[in-house]
């Protein structure tokens, strides 16, 4: 291989090299005879030789020396060496060769064992300069190729397919608070303690709360003697208020009768010759007859009033219900009695694992304020789609979830539904895009991913861990 330095040659330089080279007299040389070598190489020799420059700074020398290098190696009063002897210059002098050998005289020397004018092999005189071969094209054009129809089977494989790296798992998440206050007496369960469904959680101290329902117990009884009582003065109402009226009716008879006797006697007494009867006798009659007359008035007034007998027994009969409904109120407050009692015993509403707990033995707890968590086995993925990944999504394309939690987890499920509408649509902060400068910015619409089959239990999936959701678009 040649020792100099290879780099492209502008036209000029290659000329020059393709002209010594003729004139380079060694066993390849063919061409014009010896008596034309002076002149031509006179004229390859007056022709300029432009510097050229290294593509890289630490090449810089070498790059220096490569016209002079290609001068000397085509020199037709020196002849090729080998690494065994060097041929005579103009005084019949040899020059000192290099340990590897080389040719001509006052050739530079090089550190890889020869001048810079032969090869180390002394085989070739001229000092042809290598060409780089195809085998880098070819490699070049092979990794070409493999990353073209890679691209292509990546496209392919892909174009039917949107991700999306914004997504969580999401889930239930029952707050657990109780319904009346108290004292912590007894705490069954401990932080990501899995429960079942009625399983006994918290216990209150019950003991106020047996005390209301004995209050309440006994109203109701007392309501109910009421109205055990008001029954019974309907069924007296039902027969009083007739036979009085009855009663009424008999004595305006009565008084009618009076009255009419009375108005008789009167009569008489005014009829009789004066000197036959007395003043008296006559007043006396008169008085009767307006008592009667009186007495028939109060007859039959105490009739009209004897006469509102069905007013009467409805009074009675709304005094009844009126005790029934009171008796309903005391049963409620039983109830509620009831319920405040059973409200000490906390139960787990669903299936789940304990989770934020706050609450510890002996705490005092109040009416609303959340002591733990219920996390439910049913957990689906909450994907943040961009918009424009929604036009070929339709509702129950498969979808393949992975999860960065668990690698080697595979999940499969399905779109279940499209909130319609951005997420920042129904932030607490609305964007308001008619004021200021307006800046479009890609928004995100939440997607429900529901997963398919038997979720994991071994780990189970908690809620919030980062998912990257495959949908398969149809």
């Amino acid at each position: 291989m040649p020792d100099a330095i290879l780099c492209p040659l502008s036209v000029r330089e290659r000329w020059c090299v393709a002209v010594r080279r003729a004139l380079t007299p060694g066993p390849r040389r063919t061409g014009a005879p010896d008596a034309f070598a002076p002149a031509v190489a006179g004229v390859a020799l007056s022709m300029p030789m432009t510097p050229m420059r290294a593509p890289w700074p630490a090449l810089a020398p070498a790059f220096e020396r490569w016209p002079t290098a290609i001068a000397r190696a085509g020199d037709g009063q020196s002849g090729g060496g080998s690494g065994s002897g060097a041929t005579p210059g103009r005084n019949g002098e040899h020059p000192t060769d290099a340990p590897g050998g080389g040719g001509g005289d006052d050739h530079p020397h090089d550190d890889r064992g020869g001048r810079t004018g032969g090869d180390g092999d002394g085989n070739d005189g001229d000092g042809e300069r290598k060409r780089p071969g195809k085998k880098p094209l070819i490699i070049l054009g092979a990794v070409v190729f493999v990353l073209l129809i890679g691209g292509l089977v990546w496209w392919f494989a892909t174009r039917n397919q949107e991700s999306t790296d914004d997504a969580y798992t999401d889930g239930n998440a029952i707050a657990v608070a109780p319904h009346v206050s108290g004292y912590v007496t007894r705490l069954a369960v401990d932080d990501n303690t899995f429960v079942r469904r009625g399983d006994v959680l918290v216990e209150i101290d019950p003991r106020d709360y047996r005390a209301q329902v004995d209050a309440a117990q006994a109203q109701l009884g007392l309501a109910q003697a009421q109205l055990d009582a008001a029954r019974v003065q309907l069924d007296i109402a039902r027969v009083q208020y007739p036979a009085q009226y009855r009663q009424a009716r008999a004595q305006i008879e009565s008084a009618e009768a009076a009255y009419r006797q009375a108005l008789a006697a009167q009569s008489r007494q005014r009829a009789v010759d004066a000197r036959a009867t007395s003043q008296q006798a006559i007043d006396a009659a008169d008085a009767q007859r307006a008592t009667a007359d009186a007495n028939v008035a109060m007859a039959q007034a105490q009739a009209r009033t004897a006469s509102l007998v069905p007013q009467q027994i409805r009074q009675a009969e709304t005094a009844v219900e009126e005790r029934r409904q009171q008796v309903l109120q005391a049963r409620a407050q039983l109830e509620t009695a009831n319920l405040n009692l059973s409200y000490c015993e906390m139960r787990a509403p669903s299936d789940g694992w304990v989770t934020r707990r706050n609450v510890q033995l002996g705490s005092f707890l109040q009416p609303g304020t959340s002591i733990f968590s219920i996390v439910t086995p049913r957990v689906w993925v909450t994907a943040n789609f961009k918009e424009s990944q929604l036009e070929r999504m339709r509702i129950g394309d498969r979808v393949d979830v992975s999860v960065d939690a668990y690698p080697d987890l595979d999940l499969h499920g399905h779109v279940d539904s499209i909130q319609l509408g951005s997420g920042s649509r129904f932030s607490a902060f609305p964007t308001e895009n008619a004021t200021g400068n307006f800046v479009k910015i890609v928004q995100r619409v939440p997607v429900k991913i529901v997963l398919d089959g038997p979720l994991p239990t071994r780990p189970p999936l908690g809620l919030g861990l980062s998912a990257v959701p495959t949908v398969h678009l149809k």
